[in-house]
């Protein structure tokens, strides 16, 4: 089964511009061939009851760390690197928008900065969701998807397990990710990935 292998390096720093950090090197998308994984898509398995159809996300709400944020699209750049959100909004997240919506079937992926040149972002408390914790997206249908945290691990990105963190799901679910560990300044980068794990809450 192909499979498409995405690694989502999300930038951000406190440091002067002499360190501005840069976007990581995400892994370029290629297909292989894995028994038992999928890609980060919609799944071609029915969809579960009580998922959503396909709708763009517009605000991500999580109340627990205070964040209220609008959605922009991501893509891939020439080279097939996942791109993060624009640096100069500390206020925004980034949905993968050839991957599933928020509330289908399959695995969703949002994304944020840890940081940036200027001050914290919107991911900067990302670290103290906890399993049970909930939060929604809002969508373009004005229809609402509410989120269970499941887990959160964090992951080294140079062994980042991307056949995990973006294998296909038979319900509906997403992935927040940030970066998080130290900051490297000769790499301008952080060392690790944070990534938040939940499912569409049943009603």
């Amino acid at each position: 089964m192909a499979i498409v292998l995405l690694v989502v390096s999300v930038f951000g720093s406190h440091h002067g511009s002499d360190d501005t950090p840069r976007a990581s090197r995400a892994g370029a998308p290629q297909r292989h061939h894995h028994a038992g994984a999928s890609a980060p898509f919609k799944a071609d398995t029915p969809p579960v009851v009580n998922d959503l159809p396909r709708s763009e996300p517009t605000r991500l709400l999580i109340p627990k760390i205070s964040v209220d944020a609008p959605f922009t699209t991501l893509a891939m750049d020439a080279s097939g690197t996942l791109q993060p959100p624009p640096a100069g909004d500390t206020n925004l997240v980034g949905w993968y928008a050839k991957g599933v919506s928020p509330g289908e079937t399959g695995t969703a992926i949002i994304a944020g900065h840890l940081d940036t040149t200027t001050s914290a972002a919107v991911f900067a408390n990302l670290d103290n969701l906890a399993p049970g914790d909930e939060f929604t997206v809002q969508r373009a249908d004005g229809r609402d998807a509410d989120f269970v945290v499941d887990d959160s691990e964090t992951f080294a990105k140079d062994s980042f397990p991307s056949e995990r963190v973006f294998a296909d799901a038979q319900r509906p679910e997403v992935r927040l990710i940030t970066c998080a560990g130290p900051y490297d300044k000769a790499a301008k980068d952080y060392s690790d990935n944070l990534v938040v794990f939940a499912h569409l809450e049943v009603e």
